[in-house]
């Protein structure tokens, strides 16, 4: 919707117009005020079209996420760089279904912008591990599968992992 940029601009005329209300006696409005620059502040940090994709992907709706995701003009100057991150993961899961080579290069571009949580973490090397063992590239898939398994802490992705260390052994 606004520019990372804008979001701080806002944000910081906002404060100004809070301390103010705060200085006429206005309580009220300027705590209003303050908790409005703390929408704007979460906003930069959590990109509302990331968390409309995240809500839509969670319903299974592939379409509807792509669509939320592709209203993101330029994630390189709109985004920061965890945002950068998610954004690759959403698009590596979306294209995970239909081209394996632009899911690959998605996930590792997530990889190197960075991903807040472990699980996240794991379940982009989990992919990519399953990517390498559709190209038959078995030393590969073995080491994400591990670092997969070490990230996954509360065991989420334990069948996964057991599954596809499973038909590595048959590669």
């Amino acid at each position: 919707m606004f520019n990372k940029n804008l979001k701080i601009v806002v944000a910081i005329l906002i404060f100004g117009w809070a301390i103010y209300q705060f200085i006429e006696g206005n309580i009220g409005n300027g705590i209003s005020l303050i908790l409005l620059v703390g929408i704007f502040i979460f906003l930069y940090f959590r990109n509302e079209f990331i968390l409309l994709a995240f809500l839509k992907m969670r319903k299974q709706d592939f379409e509807g996420t792509e669509k939320w995701l592709d209203k993101i003009k330029n994630p390189e100057a709109a985004l920061i760089q965890k945002q950068q991150g998610y954004y690759n993961y959403i698009k590596g899961i979306i294209n995970s279904q239909r081209n394996l080579t632009v899911a690959e290069k998605h996930f590792k571009l997530a990889l190197k912008l960075g991903l807040t949580m472990d699980y996240d973490i794991a379940m982009t090397k989990l992919s990519l591990a399953g990517i390498a063992m559709q190209k038959r590239r078995k030393r590969e898939a073995t080491t994400l599968l591990n670092q997969a398994k070490k990230l996954d802490k509360q065991n989420m992705l334990t069948d996964q992992i057991k599954m596809m260390q499973q038909q590595l052994k048959r590669i």
